[in-house]
């Protein structure tokens, strides 16, 4: 059996864990209002980057695809293409999902709503939001929202 290599991870930019490119974290001046158009801007170009890196992995997956389809005559080379493409099938899904959150925190910042916790209303942090830009609570009622969740799925 042929051993092939994921030719979209060998074209793919170096990325972070979530999946988008490196930026330059926002550096916050003294004094200054948080959720300001300066960082609202900076959002906004994180997100849209993001967007459009998870836009031209489909569109890369969809050449993909298409240039390594085969009907290999051996069956497990061909579970194995199978299982190659029902596994980048299965993440492009949850990008999908995640390019559904990144177009809610856009709508978010353009009501300027984006950055404050929808379950308290306080800030979330420009460093959590770097982190993860679509969160939509602070850390501490997402660690409360976790311990329910362990709790009730006991």
């Amino acid at each position: 059996m042929a051993v092939k290599k994921n030719k979209v991870a060998e074209i793919a930019p170096a990325k972070d864990d979530l999946g988008f490119s490196n930026f330059t974290p926002y550096e916050e001046k003294k004094g200054e209002e948080y959720m300001n158009p300066e960082q609202e801007a900076h959002f906004r170009n994180i997100l849209n980057q993001w967007k459009q890196e998870l836009i031209g992995k489909v569109e890369e997956t969809v050449h993909h695809m298409q240039d390594e389809a085969a009907n290999f005559p051996d069956p497990n080379d061909r579970a194995s293409q199978e299982s190659d493409f029902t596994m980048e099938l299965r993440t492009r899904d949850r990008e999908r999902k995640l390019i559904k959150k990144i177009e809610e925190s856009l709508t978010e910042l353009e009501a300027h709503e984006y950055g404050f916790c929808r379950t308290c209303g306080v800030e979330i942090g420009i460093r959590r939001l770097e982190a993860r830009p679509t969160a939509t609570e602070c850390i501490d009622c997402k660690t409360l929202n976790e311990i329910r969740e362990k709790q009730f799925s006991k």
